[in-house]
């Protein structure tokens, strides 16, 4: 399996072609909370999916990472954008750079995963402290919406085991609101998509894909939302 944190420090620019292959999730968002002059927290932004999808329609948007690679490109992409109003900031989930009541939305897409899969052992307290630094940050009534994999190359919902826990949590201890989406890749080529699955996902997977000749990829990923007092 691919080293995922040398991925994010050393390779963003491969990494965002992968994710570029994807859905825009900025309908998907703004389904559950209207975006518009909103002040808005990315947590975990990585090249900016997120970031650069809300960006146009809010007040203001911060994007955290702990990559400073990641964050790098993100920043150069907002910048060459024109837009004035976000920033970036290198940042762990559990401490955030933020004064309390400042945001009305947090995001975060693909990322507290890491740092609550069952293989922690401190996952647990990750995910109390991370819930807790959400909560200070947003105002009263904000809403904090986090997407995470439910699932590569499959057409219905097939979680990782390593994550049932955590997302077990997230709705039973947490209150949070769920359902699942389709977020497939669509790649130019079948040599784009066995190159970029093998450098994000492994052999296993990039060996399908070359087999069965796949330009398209089916992706599930779940979708998890609560609104603050």
């Amino acid at each position: 399996m691919p080293n995922h944190d040398e991925i994010y420090s050393r390779e963003a620019e491969r990494y965002d072609q992968l994710i570029a292959s994807q859905p825009n999730l900025m309908e998907i968002v703004n389904e559950l909370m209207p975006i518009a002059g909103l002040d808005v927290l990315d947590m975990g932004a990585g090249t900016g999916r997120l970031t650069l999808a809300l960006a146009p329609c809010v007040k203001s948007i911060l994007a955290t990472d702990a990559s400073a690679a990641m964050l790098k490109l993100t920043g150069e992409r907002l910048r060459a954008s024109g837009m004035q109003h976000w920033g970036t900031a290198v940042a762990d989930h559990r401490s955030l750079p933020l004064e309390d009541s400042c945001v009305d939305l947090a995001v975060s897409g693909w990322s507290i995963c890491y740092l609550c899969a069952s293989g922690v052992p401190e996952w647990r307290e990750n995910l109390r402290q991370v819930m807790s630094e959400i909560e200070r940050v947003l105002r009263p009534g904000g809403t904090v919406i986090i997407f995470e994999t439910m699932g590569t190359g499959y057409e219905t919902p097939q979680p990782p085991e390593f994550l049932l826990d955590y997302y077990r949590a997230l709705e039973e201890e947490y209150g949070f609101q769920h359902r699942w989406l389709r977020m497939d890749y669509q790649f130019e080529s079948v040599e784009q998509a066995e190159d970029l699955t093998a450098f994000f996902f492994g052999k296993g997977l990039s060996e399908r894909v070359r087999k069965e000749r796949l330009t398209a990829l089916p992706e599930c990923a779940g979708l998890w939302w609560r609104q603050f007092p």
